[in-house]
């Protein structure tokens, strides 16, 4: 159906009025949680609606991509926290306090802005593993994860900085590696060189050769950023993907990476 000017100034207040009705209703029947192991920490007082920008918590290149998908202008930033796990912290839970503290220590530099933190560790037999970095540990990561399943916990944290209201969850995904020969494991590490991965392979790449099956709600989890969860997230601020956005004034999609983390 098409619209006139008129027409469509007036769908536009119609829409406008029922759209504030709307956000004085959600105030008050706000759910508290998402599901099951995520946190929610609300400051006193009423919630507010979303703020723009939007920011990335992160400056891995893979990420970016991945938040790409969703269409929604934002920032990228990088958080400067220290990652070292806490004395017989577990995996899941490293990686969803790393997730939220990475969000939390951005809020001064952009104080009006919903932050999106991320953080992911991987771990066979209980053994947590770190990026490689090089070509030598990469093969050595490789080979002791080869014929066995590796677990990876992505924690996801979405922090509004103008009030304090904070969401966070943590995804798992498990990769079951196939039984390879070192000529593969080796051969593998000379094409990709995954030294800037945890568990040393790139999934969306030849990585995927590696492995004989994959268990999880989310392929977007295994590369660093849950984007079904995250869908959950933004639409709780209000802020729906398949919406209409408006583009960031003097700001790129995506700003300039300083320190390659994933």
């Amino acid at each position: 159906m098409l619209f006139g000017n008129t027409d469509l100034e007036g769908a536009i207040d119609i829409s406008a009025q029922f759209y504030g009705l709307t956000l004085a209703l959600s105030k008050q029947i706000r759910h508290c949680s998402i599901a099951r192991s995520q946190t929610t920490i609300r400051p006193s007082g009423k919630s507010t609606r979303m703020p723009h920008p939007l920011i990335l918590a992160s400056s891995s290149p893979y990420r970016r991509a991945l938040l790409q998908q969703l269409g929604i202008p934002f920032q990228q930033d990088s958080p400067h926290i220290d990652e070292a796990p806490e004395t017989g912290e577990a995996p899941a839970a490293l990686a969803l306090r790393l997730a939220a503290e990475k969000a939390r220590a951005l809020a001064d530099r952009h104080p009006k802005s919903l932050i999106i933190g991320s953080d992911q560790v991987a771990s066979c037999d209980g053994q947590i593993l770190g990026k490689p970095g090089n070509r030598e540990r990469a093969i050595a990561q490789l080979q002791a994860c080869n014929g066995k399943k590796v677990i990876f916990h992505t924690g996801l944290s979405l922090l509004n900085s103008a009030n304090g209201e904070q969401l966070s969850d943590t995804e798992t995904f498990t990769v079951h590696f196939r039984h390879l020969s070192t000529a593969q494991i080796e051969r593998y590490v000379e094409l990709e060189q995954p030294y800037d991965c945890a568990g040393s392979f790139k999934v969306e790449g030849l990585g995927i050769a590696l492995f004989e099956r994959l268990e999880g709600a989310d392929i977007n989890t295994l590369v660093g950023l849950p984007l079904i969860r995250l869908t959950d997230m933004l639409n709780q601020f209000g802020v729906d993907p398949l919406g209409p956005h408006k583009p960031l004034k003097g700001v790129a999609a995506s700003g300039a990476a300083r320190r390659n983390d994933r």
